[in-house]
C-alpha cells in the first residue's frame, strides 16, 4: 500500500509502498477513505514533543483523524462488520483497568497506545485499529467532513464542555483555524456569547458566518482591551500555540473566568497573580471514546460542520509547509477515494 513515513525528525515525509497491515483477532483493517492533517501531526514529525519521544516507534506513518470502511476484522470481533465505515482517532487503545480508566478518563490513560506515533496512522491507503477503539460514522456525514472531528472535533469540544459554560456567558476563542472555526460552533451550540480573535480578516469572516457575534483583528486592535471593554470574557479558548495569544487570553478574562488551553504553546508561558482573580486553567487531551460520539451526535444533527479543503496524499509535505506558514482555514483532510 501506499504510505507516507517518518524516517527522521524535521526531514520530508517519504512517500513509499509498504505492506498492508495484518490485523490481530480483536482488530480491524480500514481502508481509508478520508484522513485529516492536523497540527499535532506536524509536532510528532518534528520533534516537538520529547515527552511522546518514549511512544513514538521509528519509522512511523502519522494519522488520527481517519474514516474508511471495514474490509477485515478479526475472529473476535463481534460489534462491527465488512462494509462498515468507522473512524479511528488519537487514543489507539486505553487498557481499561488503571485508575484512570476506571474514573472515566481513558484519553489519560498511561498505558495508552496513540494512532500515527505509537502505531501506523492514516497517511496511508490502510489502517489496523482496535475494534474496542473504532466507532461507526452517521450516514449524514460525509468521510471527508467527519474526519477532522476525530481529534480536532473532539479536542475543542472535551475542552469547551470542561469549562461549564452557561447560556449567555462571553467565551473568546483565539485562533479562527482548523480547532478555532469548531470552538465558535461549539460554544455557540452551547448557549455561549462567542467572540472571535484572528489576524486574519478572512479567518474573522468565517467566523462571522459560523455565528460569532463579534470578532476582533489582533493585528490592528488589543484584543484583551476590547473584551475587558465587554465586561471581560467568561472564558477564553486559546486553539493556537502562540505566547502572544495566550498573553492576550489571559488579561481579557474576568475575574473567576476559564483560559481553556486547546493550542500547544510554541513557548513556556506564566500567568502573574492568577491567585487574585479566581481563576482557572483548563485543558483537554484529546478526548473519551464517548466524547467522540457525542461530537459526530453535534455534527450528524447539524449543530456543526468542519470546513475541509482535500488534497492527496502525494502533497502532504507541501500541506504541512502550509501548516507551518499559518496559511490554511479550516481543516485539510487527504483524500484516498
Amino acid at each position: 500500500m501506499k504510505a507516507a513515513l517518518v524516517h527522521d525528525y524535521k526531514q520530508p515525509l517519504q512517500i513509499e509502498e509498504v505492506a498492508r497491515p495484518a490485523i490481530a483477532e480483536d482488530e480491524v483493517l480500514v481502508e481509508v477513505e478520508a484522513c485529516g492533517v492536523c497540527h499535532s501531526d506536524l509536532h510528532l514529525a518534528e520533534g516537538d514533543w520529547p515527552q511522546l519521544k518514549r511512544l513514538i516507534k521509528m519509522p512511523f506513518i502519522p494519522g488520527h483523524e481517519v474514516v474508511g470502511r471495514v474490509v477485515e476484522k478479526g475472529s473476535a470481533v463481534e460489534h462491527l462488520s465488512i462494509g462498515d465505515r468507522v473512524g479511528v482517532a488519537w487514543l489507539h487503545w486505553s487498557c481499561g483497568e488503571c485508575e484512570l480508566c476506571r474514573e472515566g478518563l481513558e484519553n489519560l490513560c498511561p498505558r495508552q497506545s496513540i494512532t500515527g506515533a505509537s502505531v501506523d496512522g492514516g497517511f496511508a491507503q490502510f489502517i489496523k485499529a482496535k475494534a474496542s477503539h473504532t466507532l461507526k460514522v452517521p450516514d449524514s456525514l460525509s468521510s471527508e467532513e467527519a474526519a477532522p472531528l476525530f481529534c480536532a472535533g473532539v479536542t475543542v469540544y472535551r475542552a469547551i464542555k470542561k469549562a461549564d459554560i452557561k447560556p449567555g456567558q462571553r467565551v473568546a476563542v483565539f485562533g479562527i483555524g482548523g480547532l478555532g472555526h469548531l470552538a465558535v460552533q461549539i460554544a455557540k451550540a452551547f448557549g455561549a456569547e462567542v467572540i472571535a480573535i484572528d489576524v486574519a480578516d478572512e479567518k474573522l469572516e468565517l467566523a462571522r458566518s459560523l455565528g460569532a457575534e463579534k470578532t476582533v483583528n489582533a493585528a490592528t486592535a488589543d484584543p484583551a482591551k476590547e473584551l475587558r471593554s465587554m465586561g471581560g470574557a467568561h472564558v477564553a479558548v486559546v486553539t493556537i500555540g502562540s505566547k502572544a495569544a495566550y498573553n492576550s487570553a489571559f488579561f481579557s478574562i474576568r475575574a473567576a473566568g476559564s483560559l481553556v488551553v486547546v493550542g500547544f504553546p510554541s513557548e513556556d508561558i506564566s500567568f502573574p497573580a492568577i491567585m487574585m482573580r479566581e481563576m482557572k486553567i483548563l485543558s483537554a487531551a484529546t478526548g473519551t471514546r464517548q466524547d467522540v460520539a457525542d461530537v459526530l451526535e453535534m455534527a450528524a444533527s447539524g449543530k456543526i460542520r468542519c470546513r475541509v479543503e482535500t488534497r492527496q496524499l502525494d502533497e502532504i509535505n507541501e500541506i504541512l509547509e502550509d501548516m507551518r506558514r499559518g496559511r490554511i482555514s479550516g481543516r485539510v483532510v487527504l483524500a484516498f477515494k
